[in-house]
């Protein structure tokens, strides 16, 4: 079957350094770090005291005082990040036949601050169960498609996907394929996470996935530096509407960028792990570019997954000189987690924001925090955007996320020219 061409023509974010795309786009030009002491709660005993969170974000300004209640932080980031998409593609659901709309969001922790309250609450209590009535669908990640779903009548494919931080790519791709083969002609896609709390912190901890720099949050977040020590955890939401070409140009929609093509692999090396010869990253990078069709030579910028943790940075990098080869040292590469930090299963859905918006504009994001320090595993020689944006023609760029349990997924954007 002859594929359909796929564009993006809305965008929405609510981050720990912007709450629109606009803010969001200035801060990652600007350099900003969204990194602070945690407020969610007292973290005092913690060995993180920090992340980035969300800031100036009042759900009452956004939903019935009673409709918080019923929803938890990552369904009201989610629906927040949605409405400003659907928005800006200036979609009008009277204009529209809602049965070929639909919703795939990416997920990768869920309602987890729900879940703990309520389990709390029980704990201190005299063994009777009082949970929430809204515990179970606050709780539940899927939950999140549905709600948006229901607030425009989106009648179309209506799912989650959970690929840990892989999640909100695994579901642009998914919405991708959906509206190439035909399934709909359009899908808001994204993701959202909200695991800034005691058990998310603590858990991640425990596994020493977290960087312990209190006493400098804001340069915590260093990816490609040989003083970096671990990922400094994020919060938030981003949102992508993507839509069949001719149904955008019908109804007179401005376009963004073009969806090009998305890949997919696994590690099936380790549970937390990269592996260290990027074996998986190669594949999804490999599979990205087939699926397009173009050479690693069209690349001009990888967003890349850059955490910030000692063994990812460094096989990621070993991927893409496998992949690109000479190239590598040619086109752009920056982490933009060194500014947002890492929003888990809403981390490529940002990323992918940001990988459009390079390519709109022709700019690539810097990567901050770079100490100077060099890890002697790195080959310095690649053009890591470090410190200030650099302006050039960005025709096509690469976005990657990978996900503990090996899970690897990767998007393509490029210029749309018609």
């Amino acid at each position: 079957m002859e594929l359909k061409r796929v564009v993006v023509t809305g965008l929405g974010a609510l981050t720990p350094i912007g709450n629109d795309v606009p803010a969001f786009w200035e801060s990652l030009l600007k350099g900003v770090s969204g990194a602070g002491p945690i407020t969610r709660f007292d973290a005092e005993k913690f060995k993180t005291k920090f992340a980035c969170e969300v800031k100036g974000f009042d759900a009452n300004e956004h939903f019935d005082r009673k409709e918080v209640r019923k929803i938890d932080l990552v369904s009201q980031f989610a629906i927040v990040a949605a409405r400003q998409a659907i928005a800006d593609a200036n979609i009008d659901p009277e204009k529209e036949n809602l049965d070929r709309i639909g919703v795939i969001y990416g997920i990768g922790i869920g309602g987890i601050g729900s879940m703990e309250k309520d389990i709390i609450e029980y704990s201190k209590g005299d063994g009777t169960p009082r949970f929430s009535p809204f515990y179970i669908t606050k709780m539940i990640s899927d939950i999140v498609p549905g709600m948006i779903s229901m607030e425009y009548g989106f009648r179309g494919p209506n799912y989650v996907t959970t690929s840990a931080c892989a999640s909100s790519t695994t579901a642009i791709s998914n919405a991708f394929d959906a509206i190439r083969m035909g399934k709909a002609d359009i899908i808001v896609t994204g993701g959202a996470e909200a695991a800034i709390t005691v058990s998310g912190v603590g858990g991640f901890n425990s596994m020493h996935a977290l960087s312990t720099r209190n006493d400098s949050p804001e340069t915590a977040s260093r990816p490609f530096s040989a003083s970096r020590d671990g990922f400094v955890m994020g919060e938030g939401s981003g949102s992508l509407v993507l839509e069949e070409l001719e149904h955008a140009k019908a109804r007179g929609a401005k376009i963004y960028a073009e969806v090009i093509g998305s890949g997919a692999s696994a590690d099936a090396y380790h549970i937390t792990a990269s592996h260290p010869e990027g074996l998986g990253a190669i594949l999804v990078m490999k599979n990205a570019l087939e699926d397009a069709g173009i050479a690693p030579e069209a690349v001009d910028y990888i967003n890349v997954h850059g955490t910030s943790t000692p063994v990812g940075d460094v096989s990621e990098l070993k991927a893409i000189k496998q992949v690109f080869g000479d190239h590598a040292y040619k086109l752009n590469i920056s982490s933009t987690k060194s500014m947002t930090g890492h929003l888990l299963g809403a981390t490529g859905a940002i990323e992918a924001i940001a990988s459009v918006l390079a390519v709109k504009n022709d700019i690539v994001p810097p990567t901050i925090n770079f100490t100077g320090e060099e890890d002697e595993n790195i080959d310095y020689k690649m053009n890591f955007t470090f410190g200030t944006p650099q302006k050039r023609t960005v025709d096509v760029a690469l976005s990657n996320t990978f996900g503990f349990g090996g899970h690897n997924a990767a998007i393509l954007v490029r210029k749309y020219k018609g």
